[in-house]
């Protein structure tokens, strides 16, 4: 009876331990068709739906395919940056995705099309966003385009936005009615262009290190 006592519990703690390690196991499966934000949504060959951003307690997610986001804030954020645009110059984007290494932040490696990006996400590819990426990390390397405008803090390829692109660094091409970038190395062609060498109408541009 002792023995039995003992046994089954033992026996229920071996089941709990093998059906937690076969959910990590799980997520770790690559994904045709995903959600986020899930748990066991961590690598995803297809398609990857969010409906919500978490930028903190944020699990990270390998997208090999498109990333579609549909949180409801990219709807409301337009008007405001409209409104904030005139003071542009004075917005600050600080190094802060160095804080955040590579491994802690999502990554797209094909097309990132969403309202808007509020987690910290590196782009290796193609990236569409009605309110670019508010408040977060963002590194795109390749195309990244808005109807609106561009908040990055590192482009590394080709940025265009009717009204404003605004980097923190950047390396390739600008295209906007407002470009501001204070790590420059490239061309920027927009009605008022700013970087670490110099401010100029039409075009401007910085091959040299800052």
């Amino acid at each position: 009876m002792k023995a039995q006592f003992f046994l089954i519990p033992m026996l229920l703690f071996s089941i709990l331990m093998d059906a937690s390690d076969t959910i990590k196991v799980d997520s770790l499966k690559p994904r045709f068709i995903a959600a986020s934000p899930s748990k066991n949504n961590k690598n995803v060959n297809g398609f990857l739906f969010k409906y919500f951003d978490q930028e903190e307690k944020m699990i990270p997610k390998k997208v090999n395919g498109l990333g579609m986001g549909f949180n409801p804030l990219g709807l409301f954020f337009p008007a405001l940056l409209i409104v904030y645009l005139p003071g542009a110059d004075r917005w600050s984007l600080n190094n802060d995705y160095g804080v955040v290494p590579e491994s802690k932040m999502n990554t797209i490696n094909g097309v990132q099309l969403s309202l808007i990006n509020m987690e910290p996400t590196v782009t290796n590819g193609l990236e569409i966003n009605v309110s670019s990426n508010i408040n977060t990390c963002a590194v795109t390397r390749g195309v990244t385009v808005s109807p609106i405008l561009n908040f990055h803090h590192e482009i590394k390829g080709v940025s265009v936005a009717p009204l404003a692109n605004v980097g923190q660094k950047c390396r390739g091409l600008q295209i906007g009615l407002y470009n501001s970038c204070k790590d420059f190395r490239g061309i920027q062609i927009g009605a008022w262009n700013e970087n670490g060498k110099r401010k100029l109408p039409v075009i401007n541009w910085n091959f040299k290190k800052s």
